[in-house]
């Protein structure tokens, strides 16, 4: 297993044999034994490059899979303390992926050089139990009892026009005033569209709102707003620097959201894995006092 994760890494027969130290032909001989023995192909080879057939990528999700295992069993009864290696798969919502994860694992990877990171940057958080993820960031309330959740951040969810919008519309002074407006939709998650749910004290409005826009892309529906096409409900990490700046004005700032704090969400079969607690341990650390973006 250790081989064939290593010959798809480098990607040539030729590359791997000079990882190993022993000659292509080597190499070509030990693959075609594993093939022979499994009975399939796990490899196309072309003169240039190799690719994976449908078997060899589901014999290499599951050899990664259990390679890291091995790993964080010998780390787990090792009397020494060791660094974390093997590989982590992240997932991540595409804008926070892009803006503020990215940038961690930058840093995190420099630290523990012998971890390999696979960020997905995805719409909607995949189900945990799937075995291609091994750690989920997510907004607001954990999905499930059954997984380990860690708070990295606070985060809030505030309601946000263009100035220039508010002056030909004008602004919203309770919640139902909402629906003789434009509002910028996102699908994303398991949150009903076009249902906003507001707070004030113990009272509790639930709005249908409506509007001509709508996307899955965070980052679309922000410069929607901006181009004052209508008002959006939004992340306070995604438009902080939009109120800071004027270009956004935060409309019924005295109702509040659904909580939509950041999570680091992983299943329970990992709480002792190595790279997973590290790493979740090192995200907690870099966004430790934040609660906004800088």
């Amino acid at each position: 297993m250790t081989f064939f994760s290593l010959l798809v890494r480098h990607g040539s027969l030729s590359a791997a044999a000079r990882e190993l130290g022993i000659s292509t032909a080597a190499v070509s001989k030990r693959l075609s034994q594993m093939e022979a023995r499994l009975g399939v192909g796990l490899l196309q080879r072309t003169t240039r490059r190799t690719g994976l057939t449908a078997e060899g990528e589901l014999y290499l999700a599951h050899a990664r899979r259990i390679l890291a295992d091995i790993d964080d069993m010998e780390q787990l009864v090792s009397s020494t303390v060791t660094a974390p290696k093997g590989l982590l798969r992240v997932n991540a919502t595409l804008g926070f992926g892009r803006s503020q994860m990215a940038p961690v694992i930058s840093d995190f990877v420099n630290r523990y050089p012998e971890v390999q990171v696979q960020l997905q940057l995805t719409v909607n958080p995949p189900a945990l139990t799937e075995e291609n993820v091994d750690v989920c960031i997510r907004f607001g309330e954990p999905p499930d009892a059954r997984v380990i959740a860690r708070r990295i951040a606070s985060n809030r969810r505030l309601l946000c026009a263009s100035p220039a919008y508010l002056e030909r519309h004008g602004t919203p002074v309770l919640p139902h005033d909402l629906t003789q407006h434009n509002c910028i939709g996102i699908r994303q998650g398991d949150e009903a569209y076009g249902t906003w749910r507001l707070s004030a004290g113990k009272r509790t409005e639930v709005v249908k709102v409506r509007g001509n826009l709508s996307t899955n892309d965070g980052e679309i529906a922000v410069n929607w707003a901006l181009a004052g096409h209508g008002i959006l409900l939004r992340a306070e990490w995604d438009i902080a620097k939009y109120l800071r700046s004027g270009r956004l004005q935060q409309v019924l700032g005295n109702w509040q959201t659904p909580p939509a704090d950041i999570h680091a969400v992983y299943p329970q079969r990992l709480q002792d894995a190595a790279r997973v607690r590290t790493f979740v341990d090192f995200v907690v650390a870099a966004f430790a006092g934040s609660s906004m973006p800088l």
